[in-house]
């Protein structure tokens, strides 16, 4: 049998007809569409990015654990709901404001290089008329919702975390110490929305005393939580020019210090958050939540390395979690 040569077979093609020949198939999604979905995908994204939705939830919880524990269940669960939009609408403005003052910084940290601001992708001028925005929407409705104390402590915590505690973390150590404050004080706002002051005064001093435990409780968490971060990316910060412990002390000893000490303190600290309740699941539940946070920041303490500060940065997580669920469920 004759094989047929190249030059017949591609006669024989030519010859048969174009309508025989299949066409290319189309696309599915038409490409206006495809395009569409990636800018809105990126708008999406980005707003993740400005206004960091996992601390923003962490807040919440925090707010709603403080005023669950300073008035019980809430007799009206649609004002406790706005003063938590209040809130989380003041913590939005005080991410895209801390942005705003480090974009320059995120450029040189590869965590952060892909924030709109440090990217590029975002100007500065409609970076802060959203933060403005956003701060005097958050702040009046914090204000109607939780009354003037919440909204202003609301107020309080995004001067301390933008005017002071951003500004100092290229210049000091001590800016976690403040920072710190700033994240135990969304407690205030609880208390304040739940009508602490009044209940104080009318002699109930309980709920004041557990509130003002899980602030203490909140502040002493953040020290290994933070500890564990400055580890993980010591030398971005370092790059960056942001004094961290873990960068003025490469050895990690101080970090490894202030962590233990910490959550050594948080021990007792916890412990009280049971005794205006008396309840003693609520005791157990504290004091095996703090010293497994204490043993896993042993456990850093010593060894100072990636993986020990990533499972004490996972287990800070669970531990506060746990404790604010604790506090609520088994006071």
């Amino acid at each position: 049998m004759t094989v047929p040569s190249v030059n017949a077979l591609s006669v024989a093609v030519a010859a048969v007809p174009a309508a025989a020949v299949p066409a290319a198939p189309m696309p599915l999604t038409p490409m206006p569409l495809v395009e569409s979905r990636s800018r809105v995908a990126t708008v999406i994204r980005d707003l993740a990015l400005l206004t960091r939705p996992r601390i923003a939830v962490m807040v919440l919880a925090t707010v709603a654990a403080a005023a669950w524990i300073t008035g019980g269940p809430p007799a009206e669960p649609a004002r406790l709901g706005w003063l938590l939009v209040g809130t989380v609408l003041v913590a939005a403005s005080s991410s895209i404001a801390n942005q705003i003052l480090e974009r320059e910084t995120d450029r040189r940290m590869e965590r952060t290089a892909c924030r709109p601001l440090a990217a590029g992708r975002l100007g500065t001028l409609p970076a802060v008329a959203a933060a403005a925005v956003l701060f005097v929407v958050g702040f009046g409705i914090a204000n109607l919702a939780g009354g003037l104390g919440a909204a202003v402590v609301a107020a309080a915590t995004w001067l301390l975390y933008v005017l002071v505690y951003t500004p100092l973390k290229p210049l000091s150590p001590l800016n976690t110490a403040v920072g710190a404050v700033a994240g135990a004080l969304p407690v205030a706002i609880g208390w304040f929305g739940a009508g602490g002051p009044a209940r104080f005064m009318a002699g109930d001093v309980r709920a004041t005393l557990a509130v003002a435990a899980l602030g203490t409780v909140l502040y002493l968490w953040q020290f290994p939580h933070f500890m564990a971060i400055a580890w993980l990316y010591r030398r971005q910060y370092a790059a960056a020019g942001l004094k961290m412990l873990t960068v003025v002390d490469p050895s990690g000893l101080r970090a490894a210090g202030q962590a233990l000490a910490a959550s050594l303190a948080m021990v007792p600290a916890a412990l009280v958050l049971a005794v205006p309740s008396g309840s003693i699941r609520l005791f157990l539940a504290a004091a095996a939540a703090t010293i497994t946070y204490a043993c896993v920041t042993l456990h850093f303490a010593v060894r100072r390395d990636d993986a020990s500060a990533r499972l004490l940065l996972f287990t800070s997580l669970g531990v506060l979690l746990g404790l604010l669920a604790a506090a609520v469920t088994l006071a």
